[in-house]
């Protein structure tokens, strides 16, 4: 259910989608979407505690990418994620 409701908001789609293929920092994420960091920070962790995304610290800098198993299990899928009741494509999400 937590899955469900954190796709459940375009924002954190976009930054689902942007961290398909490489690990990024909040402020990066922030420019390349045309967001606040702060909003940023909020979906960044709604996200993590989803269990969807991953951190890791280098230096004083928290990089964030998505949880190896989910990556695995969207690339054998064609980037669909089925959860039952419903199906996130997320080759089409906006950018």
């Amino acid at each position: 259910m937590l899955v469900l409701k954190a796709l459940g908001e375009m924002n954190r789609l976009r930054i689902m989608r942007l961290l398909m293929s490489r690990v990024l920092d909040v402020n990066t994420i922030a420019e390349r979407l045309g967001l606040t960091e702060y909003n940023v920070s909020k979906h960044l962790r709604i996200l993590k505690d989803a269990g969807l995304l991953e951190m890791q610290k280098n230096g004083k800098q928290r990089l964030y990418g998505v949880v190896t198993h989910l990556k695995n299990k969207l690339a054998a899928n064609g980037n669909v994620l089925e959860l039952g009741c419903c199906t996130f494509r997320f080759d089409k999400f906006p950018k």
